[in-house]
Formats: C-alpha cells, structure tokens, sequence
C-alpha cells in the first residue's frame, strides 16, 4: 500500500461519528498493529484478507497486511470510502485482485464491490444476485451466483448460472446456467469448471445435493459437460499441470467429507483423498489444507489440517501446525501460503460472533505471531509489487 495510507491509517484509531455522510451512523475506524516481522518485498507487498463479518448485519471488512513494515491494518474500508452507505456490506465471501482492481464478491448484498488495487477505494459496484466465488480469463471475470434467495429449501427451483463480466467496461455481459449453487469455480485451458453443491436442497437428507462440476466452454461460454463427482461439492482448485482438485462437504451424517481428484485429460475423478477439505492452498507441488466437519450423528466438529503432494497424490503430513498452536484455534476459517518465504496464514473464526484472529507461522509450522482480525475472517488475496493488464 503507498505510504500515504499507511499514515492515514495510523492517525486514526479512535471511534467517531460522520456527520451527514452516514447519515450519523457510528462508525469504527482503521487500527494497526506491529507484528514486528519484516522482509525485503519480491513479487508480493502483501495480502488483503476479507472479512466475512456476520449475517444481516453489514459487517463485512477488508484487513491488510505488508510484508515490507509488518503492520497489520484492521477495518479500513470505510475510512478510505466514507460516502458509501452500509460500508463493505452483507457476507464477503471472495476475494481477488485482477489487473489495477480488486474485486470484492459480497454474497447477501448481491453485489460484487470493485475497488482500486492499490488503496481499497471504490470504482463502483455490479449487482449479481447471491453471488459466492471469483476467477478472471483474458478481459473477463466470471462469477458463480446461486440466483436465487438465501433459504434452505429441498424444493429449491431457482438454477445458478456463472456471470460473465467486461472487466474494462465492469458490466455484466452474458450468464451460462449450470447446477444448483454453484460455488467455488476454477479455469484451465480454456475451460471454465464449477463445483455444484446443491446446499440449499439438500436439507439433511443427501438425495438433495449436487454432485457434479460443470464444465463451460470459454469461448461459447455454454455448458459442455458435466462430471460426476460426489455430493455437496464446494472447493475446486488447479494444481500446476491444470488437474483439478475437489472438495465434497459430505452429508454431515453417514457420507464423509473427501477430496477429489480430476484428472484434465481424462475429465473424470480418478482418485480420492480421504481428508475433510474446507479450504486448502495450492503451492508449488503442495496443497495445505484444513478441515471443519460437522456431524449429525456425534453433534460435534471434527477438525484437522494436512499437506497433500499433487503429484503423488500422498499425505505428505497431518501436522501442518506441529507446536501445539492447533489447540488454541477453534475454527479455521481461510488459509494461505506465502510463495516467496513460505509461511503458513490461517484465520481463526472463533465463535463466529466476536472478532476472529488470523495466525502467522514458519514454513516449519512454528507460530510466529498472531493478532485480532474481523468477524469471520476467511479470504485472501495476494498483493502483487506489479499489476497485470486488465
């Protein structure tokens, strides 16, 4: 971030109240924090990680990190966009920084929120209805949407459809239909895949989850294919030889939460991981992941963390945190993998009502540092020393 911001954010760490731009609504401000790490700054100046802040109630926030000073800001958002009603918004649930913006997708509030890479503040908005994941091809970004309300309905009849949208003009152009909720969506040669989870229907009982990717043709933008997976699918991911990898949610009761292989060339499943995989990092050769599974049948939480070698296909460990830190974290919520020095960030949700805490550890797994994040902190994007072309 320009050195600018940084000294407008240190200057401001009390509570105060706008007049007139919020219409008097009480607004707390940036705060930052030294974690006393530094480094020398390569390919990346840092990360934003987006807040998801809890259902109904606008709290949404951004917080950044530079590797360069260490400090870690908190809620800055709304200081650097004072005008803009209801702050960051309803659920932010992606996040990415493609070309010179950075692109919030902002699940209740129906919107995707694009702002200026380098300093958060806002160009405008495209309103895409319960939209939930982010990825761009070319001049364009496509975006997952479940199109339909938020509601937990075995009867759901509403479709998804992925949007397309001109990243010059930042309007929506085309939509493709494909599954029933479609979440997280990945491209790899030309293709774009999205997993289709079927969340909303499956109320408890499996029969009324998803269990396909779609596959869209980039340049028909029409859906081609279909490939079976499992039920309840959320995660996908491309290793470096463009494979995907697949998270199924299970059913919470008798079927378990697993991660999938799909091979491009064969555009099948050929093989399964038996881990939960909420969230994971790809890296290199190595995928980190973390799991958070909920079952119906002990009415409790089974939580672990592992590294996946995308090339054998091997647990590589099941120790991804090995000084006992695991034990003071009570829900991962987001994870990332530093490419240059290879430390290991992974938030903590807490009890998904108070302020979470985001983790910083060595390469080792040995805790460095920690501090306070948002409410439900769970998405990152890398800042990049140089932009791409929109």
């Amino acid at each position: 971030m320009r050195k600018t911001i940084y000294l407008l954010f240190s200057l401001v760490t009390v509570l105060i109240i706008f007049n007139g731009c919020r219409n008097d609504i009480e607004m707390i401000l940036s705060e930052t924090e030294d974690t006393g790490f530094t480094r020398e700054v390569s390919g990346y100046k840092g990360f934003y990680l987006l807040n998801e802040g809890n259902m109904g109630s606008n709290k949404a926030t951004l917080d950044y990190y530079s590797f360069e000073t260490g400090i870690y800001t908190r809620n800055f958002y709304a200081e650097v966009n004072p005008t803009v009603p209801k702050e960051l918004g309803d659920v932010g649930n992606d996040i990415a920084i493609y070309g010179s913006k950075l692109y919030a997708v902002i699940n209740c509030s129906n919107k995707v929120e694009v702002m200026e890479y380098e300093t958060a503040k806002r160009i405008t908005q495209i309103e895409i209805p319960n939209c939930r994941f982010i990825k761009f091809h070319g001049r364009y970004a496509y975006v997952t949407s479940y199109a339909g309300p938020v509601v937990i309905d075995p009867n759901y009849e509403q479709i998804g459809f992925v949007a397309k949208i001109d990243t010059t003009t930042l309007k929506e152009i085309d939509r493709c239909l494909v599954g029933f909720q479609p979440d997280e969506l990945e491209i790899v040669e030309g293709k774009i895949y999205v997993a289709n989870s079927g969340g909303y229907m499956g109320a408890g009982e499996t029969s009324g989850y998803e269990r396909t990717v779609s596959v869209i043709d980039i340049a028909t933008f029409k859906e081609e294919n279909r490939i079976d997976v499992a039920y309840n699918l959320e995660r996908i991911k491309a290793d470096k030889r463009g494979n995907l990898w697949v998270s199924s949610r299970g059913d919470y009761k008798g079927l378990p939460a697993r991660l999938f292989f799909i091979d491009k060339e064969k555009q099948q499943v050929t093989d399964t991981i038996p881990i939960a995989a909420t969230n994971y990092w790809i890296d290199d050769d190595l995928l980190y992941v973390y799991g958070t599974e909920w079952s119906y049948i002990t009415n409790d939480w089974s939580i672990s963390y592992s590294i996946v070698d995308t090339r054998t296909h091997e647990i590589v460990t099941k120790n991804i945190i090995t000084d006992g830190t695991d034990r003071e974290i009570e829900k991962p919520y987001g994870i990332l993998v530093d490419p240059e020095t290879k430390d290991i960030y992974i938030t903590d949700a807490g009890n998904y009502v108070t302020p979470g805490l985001l983790y910083c550890f060595d390469k080792n797994g040995k805790k460095k540092w920690v501090k306070r994040s948002g409410n439900i902190p769970g998405h990152f994007a890398l800042h990049p020393v140089y932009k791409t072309e929109d």
